[in-house]
């Protein structure tokens, strides 16, 4: 079996001008042999992939993969440069039995809406229809019926935090081997059930959604059969038509797949109110005084979450706390280049003054002013030693971590997920001497701080990823027809 490998992923936010350029997604590339040395034995797709073809004997053919994180959306000149490189690849390189491609369904362009499934159709232009292609998506894809009709089967995350993105790669690998060896012809069905969510609420261990997730897994465990389930939250802040919750099902009994997506289906509309969460997050007065409150007795620290901060430089609770003169509190991995070359061209042991984050967009709060001791300040990247996506390569780019009376700030040149306690034993500190963490994610964090923190107060600031979707000036969606616009369901 030769088995072709490759991929593109970013989720991007459409209300946010500034775009994600080719080089930042080349800061974490692999492309050839380097893809399988890279992410052989790791929490990811493209680890997953390797380790089936890996197991059953495959000859892999490793193409390119690129990640551009979460951000703004990609640069029209970013993803063709991708899409180009593994179509030219395919074509150089001659037969393949199959491809598996790792992408993650909710990237945009300026000029494309979804150009994931773009990728897919060129691939299939190239294969032909009798080499199977199938696709590993990320939990928070926004997809449609289109896909189906270019993939031979597709399969999504089942968690978030998504602690299974390796086994999502074996899963997708698996059922391409079973179609090489076993003859296996997958049918697939699918759904929208017209329900869209905040990103904060998408965590599979909240329920209702729990419930529905351990369902959709137990279905395919007690098949008769084969059958997978993915249910996709879809990714709300990107402003596409096919926005959404998603439920897909591939089996080898095309019946058995239409029942499991219909009883999800259904599933999932009747608890539309209960996904919303009333009361889960806080204006932010109120929540940084809780936490205050909270840590002045706390022998853990208190996690406070800035969700709607899609680029790691919202200022709001920095400013908060200065403003308060919080000690013994850390904001890890603010993204701001340019303070992060003040603070090194200073030197560890100096003190400055920089301006700090607040650049992504007019709702980032603006730059805060503030005066610290450089503690460090270099090139840093490291391999992830947390859950989520362990053993990848981060790529900071120059950071810098500063003392600013008390408050421990880092700074770095590539937004960076806050998720786990690299944030802090990369540098050398310890996640447990600090009161208050300020953490800027959705769901990943859970995995790491619902442990380790004594609470989690979550607050909503105004950047472009708030609690509240109706506050969003969407374009492309049918706000007559999806919740929490309409209830077409009532």
């Amino acid at each position: 079996m030769r088995i072709a490998i490759g991929g593109i992923m970013q989720e991007s936010v459409s209300f946010l001008s500034l775009l994600t350029t080719l080089e930042e997604f080349q800061a974490i590339e692999a492309a050839g042999s380097e893809l399988v040395t890279r992410f052989r034995g790791t929490n990811t797709l493209c680890g997953g992939f390797i380790e089936v073809c890996d197991k059953e004997g495959a000859d892999i053919l490793p193409i390119i993969f690129a990640d551009g994180g979460a951000a703004g959306p990609a640069s029209d000149e970013a993803f063709l440069h991708y899409a180009d490189r593994i179509c030219a690849a395919l074509q150089e390189a001659g037969p393949v039995d199959g491809v598996l491609l790792a992408l993650h369904g909710a990237m945009t362009t300026p000029t494309r809406l979804d150009p994931d499934r773009e990728i897919v159709e060129r691939v299939r232009a190239i294969v032909g229809r009798a080499v199977p292609v199938v696709v590993a998506l990320d939990y928070h894809a926004n997809i449609d019926r289109h896909l189906l009709e270019l993939a031979d089967a597709v399969f999504g995350y089942h968690y978030s935090p998504h602690t299974d993105i390796g086994e999502t790669g074996m899963r997708a690998a698996r059922c391409l081997v079973r179609m090489l060896r076993d003859g296996l012809r997958p049918a697939m069905a699918f759904d929208k059930p017209g329900i869209m969510v905040p990103s904060i609420f998408s965590a599979t261990g909240l329920a209702p959604l729990s419930d529905i997730v351990e369902a959709s897994v137990a279905m395919a465990e007690d098949a008769p059969g084969y059958l997978d389930v993915s249910v996709f939250a879809g990714f709300s802040y990107a402003d596409v038509p096919n926005c959404g919750f998603s439920v897909l099902a591939v089996s080898d009994d095309a019946a058995r797949a239409e029942q499991a997506v219909a009883t999800l289906t259904q599933r999932i509309r009747r608890v539309r109110r209960d996904l919303l969460h009333e009361g889960m997050v806080l204006d932010m007065e109120k929540g940084v005084e809780r936490a205050i409150a909270l840590s002045a007795k706390a022998e853990r620290p208190i996690v406070l979450l800035e969700h709607a901060d899609r680029c790691n430089d919202s200022t709001y609770l920095l400013r908060a706390l200065l403003e308060r003169g919080v000690k013994g509190a850390a904001i890890p991995y603010i993204w701001d280049p340019r303070a992060a070359v003040e603070a090194a061209e200073a030197g560890i042991g100096a003190t400055v003054t920089l301006d700090v984050g607040g650049h992504s967009s007019p709702r980032a709060g603006g730059p805060v002013r503030l005066t610290g001791k450089v503690l460090f300040a270099g090139e840093k990247e490291y391999r992830t030693t947390g859950p989520y996506m362990h053993g990848r390569l981060v790529r900071l780019g120059l950071a810098a971590v500063l003392d600013v009376g008390g408050l421990m700030v880092s700074i770095v040149s590539r937004p960076t997920l806050t998720v786990d306690e690299d944030l802090f034993i990369q540098f050398g500190l310890r996640t447990l001497d600090y009161k208050i963490i300020v953490l800027r994610s959705k769901t990943h964090f859970r995995a790491v701080y619902e442990k380790l923190a004594e609470a989690i107060i979550i607050v909503d600031t105004p950047d472009w990823g708030p609690a509240d979707l109706t506050t969003l000036p969407y374009r492309q969606i049918d706000r007559e027809k999806i919740f929490p616009f309409a209830d077409p369901f009532h």
